[in-house]
């Protein structure tokens, strides 16, 4: 079950899991970001503003913004496992999405074996304002505490991570100003 959620004040909006948890609702989050999390499982989402980065092709664009969030994960490995794009044939103005899918093996609260992550990544290139519109899906598979997503879950993110990139719509461009 889905809901159209209003982003960044109706700015973009994009089909969801109906009990997505707002995480401004628990905690601080930068006006460039809208953060989710599932409330059953460790999986988050965040979607995020950023300059355009120097990249001009989509494959390395998004490429730099996968090994970025590898670095800021401190991961002790990133693999990408496919790069494909998500053409928007609608005919509004929001740009095809460029889709990674790839595993990152995160040490999380100063344990030494890290969790395995999978990382859903779209990449939304608005060239016009030189922004970089990031969706982001964390899914933790293999965990040393109790954060492990089962396999449904797994399925869940997945489709739902295609529902969100697939309906995501930018509105307003003026968000970018």
């Amino acid at each position: 079950m889905s809901t159209t959620r209003q982003l960044f004040g109706g700015a973009i909006t994009a089909e969801t899991a109906i009990n997505l948890i707002d995480a401004s609702d628990v905690r601080q989050v930068p006006d460039t970001q809208e953060v989710f999390m599932y409330p059953d499982s460790n999986v988050s989402i965040i979607l995020e503003i950023l300059q355009r980065v120097e990249p001009s092709h989509f494959n390395d664009a998004i490429r730099f913004h996968f090994d970025s969030l590898a670095h800021d994960n401190s991961a002790r490995s990133a693999t990408i496992e496919s790069v494909s794009v998500v053409p928007n044939d609608r005919g509004d103005e929001t740009p095809s999405a460029i889709v990674l899918k790839g595993v990152q093996m995160v040490p999380k609260f100063n344990h030494t074996t890290p969790d395995k992550v999978e990382i859903l990544m779209a990449l939304f290139r608005v060239e016009s304002k030189g922004i970089d519109l990031v969706l982001t899906f964390n899914v933790p598979f293999e965990s040393v505490d109790e954060g492990l997503t089962n396999d449904v879950t797994v399925v869940k993110a997945n489709a739902d991570f295609d529902t969100f990139v697939r309906s995501l719509r930018i509105v307003d461009f003026g968000v970018f100003a």
